[in-house]
């Protein structure tokens, strides 16, 4: 008997530009080689999260000499909050959830050191049980069919609606990086679906059309994979279409000891092969061991240089600039000199939508929801879904010798809003109260140690909110974001001010999308400074006209 072919694993190659950016970094010749009157010379890089770092790391190993500058802390949204006394116990309060497709991301994560492992989703082994509470009735289950026949329904129904659109065809071109046959695919849907929404998507499918609003209401409320999916009924299909296309939505693992870990990494780690400067070189060294602080200016300086000046009134100026910070931060916080942009691009940037969301996590003295229910044989406490005010309830076993973690709420959007107003202490009685009517027998209370770690990122100033959330209409904005690092067809005074981070990339709150733009931005910095790239390793650029994302009319 032969075993049969294993498909090629999904990753995260486009749709819309469909570059093998894990290849490019991987390649022994390097992502680029510069002249050599170019080594040592400054970049600026705003902003110190994935983006910021996986730019300033590669350009730093090409031989320029990035400086980097941040207005809050370094890590951005993979923000790793450590509970006092808690013997490195962390509460993730951004990325906390990475698909194995991620596997640019993967690759930094490697290249640290880094352990990972599968993170407790609802109704997967690593959740052991998950609760789903809607309208007052609780269903406990560990798989989908544990579950009552509606759930399933709407599972396959979910299923059958994506087939609709060709999804598997799409998801086999994917997985063998058939460059062709996926962007014709692609590029078909995309004026067809750009100013949809994903809820007409859903109550128009041949396949929920034919059942209740109640299964739409569930498939809301619940969804599969990451949970609910109603917070995104009003972003266009296109964006979550890609999103459950590259498998962001299912197999997802956590960093062990916290997803901040990585650019921090970044940070210290120096290079096995760098070019000009010396051995054991890291940005750290660089830096003289921390960033620049925030910036509030950008402008065209009068020898022709960009002019950045920060917080403390501190000018510099470099060939290029690196803005990898939230797109409204180019108007709210930094005074950016409007020329430097065209007035398309300022459109663009001005009408990224921002979702909310907000966590709220808690400590306890150990993993207390193993613990078997005396008359059920039950988990006492499991991963739980509900339409209640907590939305979604997580449970974090950190190991036997040390204290556990449970983030009571993660809600987006109104829910998020919802907890706006309120203290931390409030936050968590309110979670408490809406988990009490899940879990009466339950204590929770009784086993929190030590204070309450919470965020709202709408109410952060230098975010503004979570992550976009592209709206019907959105894709020509995106795409003027995406492909402005092709830059030799913009007017002289537009060009060395590049863009990067997840918002800039079609795969918003994904932190692959945030790395890929990064590497586009080295390429666009590395081409400006007259580098090229090897034969054998052709970058972004390089194959650009080849594979841009479908231009549609304005």
């Amino acid at each position: 008997m032969t075993s049969a072919t294993p498909l090629a694993p999904v990753t995260v190659f486009g749709p819309d530009f469909p570059f093998a950016y894990d290849d490019w970094i991987r390649h022994p010749a390097g992502l680029a080689h510069l002249p050599d009157q170019a080594h040592g010379q400054e970049v600026a890089v705003i902003g110190a999260g994935m983006a910021g770092m996986t730019a300033a790391y590669e350009l730093m190993k090409i031989g320029l000499r990035p400086v980097i500058y941040e207005a809050s802390r370094m890590g951005g949204r993979l923000r790793s909050q450590a509970f006092e006394g808690g013997q490195g116990v962390v509460a993730e309060l951004g990325g906390m959830r990475f698909p194995a497709s991620s596997t640019t991301f993967f690759h930094y994560v490697g290249l640290l050191g880094l352990q990972t492992q599968p993170f407790p989703n609802p109704l997967t082994e690593a959740a052991g049980s998950t609760v789903i509470d809607l309208e007052g009735q609780t269903h406990y289950a560990r798989r989908l069919d544990d579950l009552p026949p509606l759930f399933r329904e709407v599972a396959q129904a979910w299923d059958e609606a994506l087939q609709e659109l060709g999804f598997g065809e799409l998801q086999q071109a994917l997985r063998e990086r058939d460059v062709p046959r996926l962007k014709a695919l692609w590029d078909a849907l995309v004026p067809l679906w750009d100013d949809r929404t994903f809820y007409d998507f859903v109550a128009q499918s041949r396949a929920f059309s034919r059942l209740s609003f109640r299964h739409r209401e569930v498939f809301g409320q619940v969804g599969f994979g990451t949970g609910g999916w109603d917070s995104d009924f009003p972003n266009t299909l296109l964006e979550i279409l890609r999103v459950v296309l590259t498998g962001c939505d299912e197999n997802q693992h956590l960093i062990v000891g916290g997803a901040q870990q990585v650019p921090l990494g970044l940070w210290q780690h120096a290079p096995s092969h760098l070019v000009h400067w010396p051995a054991g070189t890291s940005l750290a060294r660089l830096h003289g061991g921390a960033t620049r602080p925030g910036v509030k200016a950008i402008a065209r300086a009068d020898d022709g240089r960009l002019a950045v000046t920060d917080a403390w009134g501190h000018t510099r100026h470099y060939a290029a600039v690196l803005a990898t910070c939230q797109s409204w931060l180019l108007t709210t916080q930094i005074a950016v000199e409007e020329s430097l942009f065209s007035q398309p691009l300022w459109m663009a940037l001005d009408r990224t939508r921002y979702m909310q969301s907000s966590k709220t996590f808690v400590m306890v003295d150990r993993p207390f929801w193993k613990d078997p229910d005396p008359a059920t044989g039950r988990d006492t406490l499991s991963m739980t879904l509900t339409d209640r005010l907590t939305r979604g309830t997580y449970l974090f076993d950190n190991g036997p010798d040390k204290p556990a973690v449970i983030c009571l709420s993660y809600a987006w959007m109104s829910d998020a809003l919802k907890m706006l107003p309120h203290p931390p202490e409030r936050r968590v009685q309110l979670a408490l109260d809406a988990l009490r009517k899940i879990y009466p027998k339950v204590d929770i209370a009784s086993h929190i140690v030590g204070d309450p770690i919470t965020i709202s990122w709408e109410a952060d100033p230098h975010f503004l909110g979570a992550f976009k959330g592209a709206l019907p209409g959105h894709y020509r904005y995106n795409r003027r974001m995406y492909t402005h690092f092709m830059q030799e067809h913009l007017p002289a005074a537009e060009r060395g001010m590049f863009l990067a981070g997840d918002d800039v990339s079609f795969t918003p709150a994904w932190v692959e999308g945030a790395v890929q733009t990064a590497l586009n931005a080295v390429w666009g910095i590395a081409h400006q400074f007259g580098g090229r790239c090897h034969p054998a390793n052709p970058g972004p650029g390089n194959r650009f006209d080849e594979l841009a994302p479908v231009d549609l009319p304005d």
